[in-house]
């Protein structure tokens, strides 16, 4: 098989399943190690086996619904390149405001612990250290798959010293900081159970429901983030997450309830959809 006809029967095959043709493109520049202007261009020799290793990826993406981004092994977020594998989520570009809104929170002449719990890929703790330069960040997820991978990343951009990784629940790793951290970022399982098997299969399938389940509700982990956090924050510290369309005026509920917050806003993401909660302690 020549590339040229598995290129155009790919492209139809893109077409068919409804697959962004750029999907197709990024897979042959990441695994062929081609140029993309090659590509554009047709320039392209590649062997008949380049071709069929080519194909049988293409074929998990068509058949199995398989992410390009776990095909490829790594995704980009923000000004990252990142590793990931089905042990991770892969980073949406809507999380990426939880970065600016931490950085905007954050006093730039003062010395900060911030934490990222759940950090899955690191995608969240590299994002924060290198936007809050006075700061030390600690990434925490109770997989030891995901934290390997996020150690992989941080050590990609040097980042090691400035990110210390915890094994364990939320913060229950974190013993040591009680009322000393400056702020709390999470991206949280937040999908009500009963809709996990509803979801698209390249997710369904695919990502780690350990970072999708959020119990009968979807807000298990938030009422948990909400309950721990006032033990580990400093006063006039920061509690940030982001979570599902339509739970931010319950999650606002909630931290009301509780008592130990205040400045409780909700935020918006790219679409306009109520997508981050944030809060101080009082």
């Amino acid at each position: 098989m020549n590339f040229e006809d598995w290129y155009k029967r790919s492209q139809d095959q893109a077409k068919d399943h409804n697959i962004s043709i750029a999907e197709l493109d990024w897979l042959i520049v990441a695994i062929a190690k081609v140029e993309r202007l090659h590509l554009k261009l047709r320039d392209i020799n590649l062997s008949g086996d380049q071709v069929l290793e080519l194909d049988g990826l293409w074929q998990q993406r068509i058949k199995n619904k398989t992410p390009i981004q776990y095909l490829i092994g790594k995704t980009h977020w923000r000004d990252l390149e990142l590793d990931v594998s089905s042990a991770v989520l892969i980073p949406r570009p809507e999380t990426e405001i939880l970065i600016d809104l931490a950085v905007g929170m954050n006093d730039p002449n003062s010395d900060s612990i911030w934490v990222d719990l759940g950090t899955g890929s690191g995608a969240i703790a590299m994002g924060l250290a290198l936007g809050i330069k006075n700061s030390q960040i600690y990434a925490v997820d109770c997989s030891f798959e995901a934290l390997a991978i996020a150690q992989k990343n941080a050590a990609k951009y040097n980042l090691t010293k400035r990110i210390k990784f915890r094994q364990g629940f939320w913060f229950e790793p974190l013993s040591s900081l009680k009322s000393q951290i400056t702020g709390m970022v999470s991206n949280p399982p937040y999908i009500p159970t009963s809709e996990v098997n509803c979801l698209d299969p390249v997710v369904r399938d695919h990502e780690p429901h350990l970072a999708l389940d959020g119990g009968i509700d979807g807000l298990d982990c938030i009422r948990n983030l909400i309950q721990t956090a006032p033990e580990y924050l400093i006063s006039g510290g920061y509690w940030l997450i982001e979570l599902m369309a339509g739970q931010a005026k319950t999650v606002r509920s909630l931290l009301e309830t509780n008592g130990n917050y205040q400045n409780i806003q909700i935020h918006l993401d790219y679409d306009g959809v109520e997508r981050f909660v944030s809060a101080t302690l009082k």
